[in-house]
């Protein structure tokens, strides 16, 4: 059974695996435990798990005031392509919302396709660009996209 559900403070070292797995391919730093738990702690966070046969994908948010940000979705590569992100950032951004959230702000690599088209797919549009900000082992940085999407 598949179901998109709270991260729970037991489950860190699972989204620290999930986070790692996500973005090895990119060269990106994999969030720890301790990362995790630090943005848990944080006021306004939501941290959904989507929970296929085994826990395949997360997505962090959090919200002040009117204002949303997608921190990072992560899915695992063999669950990639299979509607996992998608119902992620469904269930974040209805979550944000409930909170107050007129408008959602995100960074997503500006090599990575897959996951711009993804978020146009929810209204997302390009609000600007930060040159060189990912930085990765063994590879040159990526710039990031920064992307809005107003309610």
């Amino acid at each position: 059974m598949t179901a998109i559900r709270p991260l729970g403070a037991l489950e860190l070292d699972i989204a620290a695996a999930l986070h790692g797995a996500a973005f090895a391919e990119w060269g990106e730093r994999a969030w720890s435990r301790a990362d995790f738990a630090g943005l848990l702690a944080a006021p306004g966070t939501v941290a959904l798990l989507h929970d296929g046969a085994t826990p395949d994908g997360l997505a962090l948010g959090r919200h002040a005031a009117d204002e949303g940000e997608i921190l990072t979705l992560a899915v695992h590569p063999l669950a990639r392509r299979h509607g996992v992100g998608r119902a992620l950032i469904a269930a974040l951004l209805a979550r944000l919302a409930a909170a107050g959230a007129a408008q959602v702000f995100l960074e997503v690599a500006a090599d990575n396709a897959g996951a711009q088209a993804l978020y146009r797919g929810f209204g997302f549009e390009v609000a600007g660009r930060r040159p060189a900000y990912y930085a990765r082992a063994g590879l040159p940085p990526a710039d990031a996209v920064l992307m809005r999407r107003v309610a």
